[in-house]
């Protein structure tokens, strides 16, 4: 009789053991940050960064300059987004942080994209859309782009402005 007055509280006990925390997201978002890696330089990529400066240049605004530490960020997104096979802003927070934390921003802003073959109709699909253009456009003093192609031959884009 006794043990089943108390099956009731282990029931409740294993549930609160095994149930699922925020403390357990966090982790998984630290961790895609904490991996860094800059990858060697794709032409597609120097060419978007050269686009979006020569778009500032023609509107009167300060090029940007690239950051390693940025492309890190941004290739560890599109990566993730790579293996989800999807596009998104997920764990946006966590990089931001990690930026302002590791790379001295004071603010961070982030265009994503996928689908495009070159860099021209990335750039100017972004220029197109007021908020993407915002960030092309807004008052940044760094940024870098990593783009990867799926296993389709998809290619997916992950641009991370930074104003330190």
């Amino acid at each position: 009789m006794k043990l089943l007055k108390k099956l009731p509280l282990l029931a409740l006990l294993a549930i609160l053991t095994f149930s699922c925390s925020t403390d357990s997201i966090d982790e998984k978002a630290d961790a895609i940050v904490e991996n860094l890696v800059v990858p060697p330089t794709k032409q597609i990529e120097i060419e978007i960064l050269e686009l979006i400066n020569d778009h500032r240049l023609s509107i009167g605004l300060n090029p940007l300059a690239d950051l390693k530490i940025v492309k890190s960020v941004a290739y560890s997104h599109t990566d993730y987004m790579v293996d989800k096979d999807e596009i998104s802003h997920d764990n946006f927070y966590t990089r931001s942080n990690y930026l302002k934390a590791n790379a001295g921003a004071k603010k961070v802003s982030e265009n994503v994209a996928y689908g495009y073959s070159s860099a021209k109709t990335v750039v100017s699909a972004w220029i197109k859309s007021d908020g993407h253009r915002a960030n092309i456009e807004g008052d940044f003093s760094n940024f870098n782009i990593s783009a990867e192609k799926s296993e389709n031959g998809r290619w997916y884009f992950t641009n991370i402005f930074i104003k330190k």
